[in-house]
This record gives structure tokens, sequence and C-alpha cells, in this order.
């Protein structure tokens, strides 16, 4: 999903396409910017927390509608920051959530790596 200043997506759109990426992808990363363009060093964080350990995950770019991708996603983690994280359908955290993982060794099982 690329940056579009005046999108045309509704809150029905945006729900849709959250509750697809959360059900789709073992790991899903909705983030400001893209994994080439990160557009807040949070979001960059997370892309390199997780890629140390998953070559194959799923971004979500939240710009194109932001007011509607926060409420979204708070309905599914209870949070409303960007950047945030899910595996296997459940909430994991932000870049600080990973990072801390990454601190304590945990990481790697947390993002199903075995």
């Amino acid at each position: 999903m690329t940056f579009q200043p005046e999108s045309d997506m509704d809150e029905d759109a945006v729900r849709d396409r959250v509750d697809e990426a959360i059900a789709d992808n073992d790991v899903v990363l909705f983030m400001k910017g893209n994994r080439l363009m990160p557009q807040c060093g949070y979001s960059q964080r997370a892309i390199e927390l997780i890629s140390a350990h998953v070559e194959e995950f799923e971004t979500v770019d939240v710009l194109s509608a932001l007011p509607a991708y926060r409420e979204a996603l708070a309905d599914h983690s209870g949070w409303e920051t960007i950047p945030q994280t899910f595996v296997d359908g459940e909430f994991v955290g932000g870049s600080d959530v990973l990072a801390e993982l990454e601190e304590r060794g945990e990481l790697a099982a947390e993002l199903g790596v075995e």
C-alpha cells in the first residue's frame, strides 16, 4: 500500500484491510511508510527487529488513512500507537516491546521462528 494523501479508503475498508491482514499473515506490521521507506524511526526500528529473524512478513502502510487505522487497530490491540505487530493473529506490541523481547532473547520465538 502506498501513501495517498487523499485516500479513497473509508473506515469500513480500513477495518476490512486490518482484519484481513491480521487473519491472513503469520507476521504483519502496521507501520508508517513501507519496508523500503519507513516514515518514522519507530517503524524503521520495528522493521529492523523483525527482519533480523523473519524474512517474509507483511507490512501495511497506515498513512493513507491514519485516524481510521488507529481506530481499527485499537479494536484488535487496545493500543492506538503505530507501529503495531501481530503474530498468528495476536497482538505483540510496538517497536519498544519488540526491542525488549530482543534484549531478553525472546523475539525469535515470539515471531514463530524455531
